[in-house]
């Protein structure tokens, strides 16, 4: 994934609000990138531009060598849902249904793909050390083993890039290191990860680290 001299605005009364200026990222294949920065420098921005969800005012978002500029909205979302896995920091479950309908929810908007749904989802989750609390309700999880079980849901189609929005941001401390211990092991079973967090302390599970203060990015 690449951005080239992305810039990113959004309008206020008082005219457009610069939010990112002029990023030049760089991610590799295998790379862990971890950017902090405080409340309001862009973080979210910057990775809602790598998972497109969102597109930049100027610049380029390249992904597995297409321009992100050239894509019609049915291409963007294809390749949302077949190459990038998103967790955040709220962990977006049902929690009235199993760990393991959850992870299933992944596939539930993949169409014309030929795969076991139910046999990625269970490898899912015992990839995250959760095979045993499958028949578990979400709401009867830990803060941790719901964010896991989120994990287990982003990687469940094997994606290219992983991102995370503050994946810690819920958790306490032991739970927020087994997490990044299953980030850390997907990193090394060949998943480029990109997050975002507040949290400096994280930058050792990290290949690289970056800084965004003000939309720029150190």
């Amino acid at each position: 994934m690449q951005m080239i001299g992305v810039i990113k605005t959004f309008p206020s009364p008082s005219g457009p609000v610069e939010v990112l200026r002029h990023i030049d990222l760089v991610i590799q294949p295998g790379e862990f990138v971890l950017i902090t920065g405080p409340s309001g420098s862009g973080k979210t921005t910057l990775l809602n531009l790598a998972s497109l969800m969102d597109s930049p005012t100027a610049g380029e978002v390249v992904f597995d060598g297409a321009r992100v500029s050239t894509m019609d909205d049915g291409a963007l979302c294809a390749v949302r849902k077949r190459k990038i896995g998103m967790v955040f920091q709220r962990f977006c479950l049902l929690s009235n249904r199993s760990a393991f309908d959850n992870v299933l929810f992944r596939f539930r908007y993949v169409e014309g793909v030929n795969v076991d749904a139910v046999e990625l989802a269970s490898k899912a989750l015992a990839t995250v050390g959760l095979s045993r609390m499958g028949d578990r309700l979400a709401r009867k999880l830990s803060a941790g083993e719901m964010q896991r079980v989120a994990i287990a849901r982003a990687i469940a189609l094997k994606p290219d890039l992983l991102v995370a929005d503050e994946p810690t941001g819920n958790l306490d401390a032991d739970s927020a290191m087994t997490v990044m211990e299953c980030f850390r092991q997907l990193n090394e079973q060949g998943i480029t990860v990109l997050m975002v967090t507040h949290n400096e302390a994280l930058r050792g599970y990290a290949t690289r680290h970056h800084v965004c203060r003000s939309g720029v990015l150190e």
